[in-house]
């Protein structure tokens, strides 16, 4: 069986060095070419086709934003972002226009090597496609004159059980990812406009150090304020709000949030289920649980709950995600609602906040 077939560019010969001997402790993967350049980079994803292509983004003659855009538009290869906690924002950009997925360099360290070569295994898999040329300007997200008005604040009464706390909004989105996420999330929160009427919290597996990058990137894409998550923050209506990698987000009866520290040894970081399991109790049928592309079964749990206690469930669909794992054990589970291609989820979240939705479907079968 051939082996994954992997090019290597940073134009640091020690972040080489580190990254050859990760690699090479798998016998299945071989690692056809090392570059010092984006340039580099470009020629050898050309000359050698690679699965993989882990790509530093600091790197002389042309840097690793521009090489993985001249990847993409030539002949679509896998490539995974590998690098400092410093470049999170850029990273983040990379995703925009094809990168996978994106880590902090990491050292000969077990858990590093283990992490990196998880990744490395899984993303080789992952079918991308050529893409066309960026135009220079982006379809503007929608404004709030074209969706409807936002319902007064004095009817927004809660489906469920009276709250022992007053709220300024009816329902909430509660959103569960991973790997394919935040190019997943881009294009489902751009959609949405700046009067949005309900607070949308996300848990999203993301490395440590990188989720205030990924916030600031999703902020400059988005009608909407996004921020990461405080202790004791008051949840507002029109918000985005991303969980920290380092600790677990609630949501209290108060309607305010709470960090709970990450387990040692804790498989996924931050966990969807602790997010979505606090959502479905303090808000019952006013929830909007919403699981996108990834792999495991994080968010499961949580999807069931919000499920049980009355709310919408949706999944983004096999055909739009970038690894069809963690939506698609909701789906097995029986506790989705509606599967949605990804085009037709932002619709499908302004019809379910403005219009209260008294009875639910039957779980798919």
């Amino acid at each position: 069986m051939s082996g994954i077939r992997v090019v290597i560019a940073d134009d640091s010969q020690v972040a080489r060095d580190v990254l050859r001997a990760i690699l090479s402790q798998d016998d299945a993967i071989e690692i056809v070419g090392e570059a010092t350049n984006g340039r580099e980079a470009v020629e050898l994803a050309k000359r050698l086709a690679p699965q993989l292509v882990t790509m530093d983004l600091n790197m002389p003659v042309m840097d690793g934003l521009s090489a993985i855009e001249e990847i993409m538009y030539t002949k679509g290869v896998p490539i995974l972002v590998i690098s400092d906690r410093s470049d999170a924002q850029t990273a983040y950009r990379a995703l925009e226009v094809g990168a996978l997925e994106v880590m902090p360099k990491p050292s000969l360290d077990t858990a590093d090597a283990e992490y990196l070569l998880e990744r490395v295994r899984l993303l080789a898999g992952v079918a991308v496609i050529t893409r066309l040329r960026r135009r220079t300007s982006v379809p503007a997200p929608p404004t709030a004159a074209s969706t409807p008005p936002a319902l007064p604040t004095h009817s927004l009464q809660p489906l469920s059980l009276p709250q022992a706390v007053p709220r300024d909004f009816q329902r909430i989105v509660a959103i569960a990812c991973s790997t394919g996420g935040p190019q997943a999330l881009v294009h489902l929160l751009r959609m949405l406009p700046p009067s949005f009427p309900a607070p949308i919290v996300i848990a999203q597996h993301i490395s440590h150090g990188f989720i205030n990058g990924m916030a600031q990137w999703l902020a400059s894409l988005c009608a909407m304020p996004v921020s990461v998550g405080q202790e004791g923050e008051h949840l507002c209506p029109g918000h985005i709000y991303l969980s920290p990698s380092e600790s677990n987000l609630c949501v209290t009866p108060r309607h305010r949030f709470q960090l709970h520290p990450s387990p040692e040894r804790a498989l996924y970081r931050p966990s969807c289920d602790v997010l979505l399991q606090s959502v479905a109790d303090v808000y019952s049928a006013d929830a909007i649980g919403v699981i996108l592309t990834g792999m495991g079964r994080d968010g499961v749990n949580g999807m069931r709950a919000i499920y049980q206690a009355g709310g919408t469930t949706l999944a983004q669909d096999e055909a739009s995600s970038v690894i069809y794992g963690m939506n698609q054990e909701a789906v097995n589970a029986g506790v989705i609602q509606h599967v949605l291609p990804l085009n037709d989820l932002p619709e499908r979240l302004l019809r379910d906040v403005y219009v209260s939705a008294y009875s639910r479907p039957e779980p798919l079968t």
